[in-house]
């Protein structure tokens, strides 16, 4: 979905996140706030930290952060000329809570469009399209997979020009999509020209210039369709990051990942790793593989080079574990580490 066709952005955003914000089940707000370059967020909804600004709840160093309030009611006072609604939690089940839709609807009447992650799709329901057509706005489902777009891999990718850069990871939730976020800016900061595409809702949201959610298309199209995102940005930049999911070694999702490798057919690999982390995010039987095990499957399973290890902890125990350079992107030149190891390898 490229969202950047349909908003010219930044445009003006509330960002619902009801008692989640600064959690990992708000990790799509936390993004979308935090790094977002498609919606100016201004104002985050969650009566749990409400008083508060986004500084303060993540840890930010935000131009303006915006305020975090009790309701949409609120929020529309705070951004009265906001033009999308951003759904920034995963609620259990996938499903939306009844109590959010009066504020849904509030938003709506004041002219939002409805940005939403949710497994359900607003969209497919009629009654929430009736309530979009009379108040002027659309409902937009980002994990909504592209019908029209489906194809088995071909291998168009390995005509693309420019050089393609994949992280990969060691389990979920270690930090993938921050880690392509981060060394997409730090190469544009550097005057290289790069772009990056996303394979989950929050790099979606967040403004990549390709994405699509990847868990939510078919397994025999997972490379074909990243096949098209990788040579839909390649067609206008020299450098292009792609955010990856899961791990080879995770029994649960490792077939995404695996598509994902072979459709993006890198040229090099960023590993991200949680030191320390004994068992899978949400999957407490299975044990994270040991750091060298994950980057032997990649580099078996593909010919990329993996050029360096984006790390949660220290970066020179990293190095001193794998022998290849290692940065932390929440650390000071971690970022650059890893675009220097990155470009090296290229």
């Amino acid at each position: 979905m490229h969202l950047t066709e349909r908003y010219e952005g930044p445009v003006e955003a509330i960002v619902f996140a009801e008692g989640a914000f600064g959690e990992t089940a708000g990790k799509t707000a936390n993004g979308v706030v935090a790094h977002g370059t498609l919606f100016d967020v201004r104002a985050v909804v969650d009566s749990e930290k409400a008083g508060r600004d986004a500084d303060d709840v993540l840890g930010t160093d935000l131009a303006e952060p915006p305020a975090v309030v009790p309701s949409v009611a609120a929020a529309l006072e705070e951004a009265p000329d906001a033009e999308a609604l951003v759904l920034g939690v995963a609620p259990v089940g996938g499903s939306l809570p009844r109590d959010w839709i009066p504020g849904i609807e509030a938003a709506m009447d004041a002219g939002c469009d409805v940005v939403s992650g949710l497994h359900e799709f607003l969209s497919d329901d009629p009654e929430w399209r009736e309530r979009a057509a009379a108040a002027g706005v659309s409902l937009i489902d980002v994990r909504k997979p592209p019908e029209d777009d489906l194809r088995v891999a071909d291998g168009r990718v390995d005509d693309c020009d420019a050089d393609v850069v994949l992280t990969m990871g060691t389990d979920c939730a270690v930090g993938k999509r921050t880690t392509t976020f981060e060394l997409y800016r730090a190469a544009r900061e550097a005057g290289l020209d790069a772009g990056w595409v996303a394979t989950g809702q929050t790099g979606v949201m967040i403004g990549a210039d390709a994405g699509v959610v990847i868990d939510r298309v078919p397994a025999d199209f997972v490379a074909g369709v990243v096949e098209d995102l990788v040579c839909d940005v390649a067609e206008d930049r020299d450098l292009v990051f792609v955010e990856g999911q899961a791990a080879l070694s995770h029994r649960a999702y490792s077939a995404v990942t695996l598509g994902l490798l072979h459709g993006a057919n890198p040229d090099a690999v960023v590993v991200a790793d949680e030191p320390g982390r004994d068992s899978r995010d949400d999957f407490d039987r299975f044990e994270v593989e040991p750091l060298a095990d994950e980057l032997s499957l990649i580099e078996h399973l593909s010919p990329a080079t993996v050029a360096a290890v984006s790390t949660w902890g220290d970066a020179d125990a990293a190095t001193a574990e794998t022998g290849l350079p290692a940065g932390n992107v929440y650390a000071d030149g971690g970022t650059e580490s890893l675009l220097d190891a990155v470009l090296e390898a290229l």
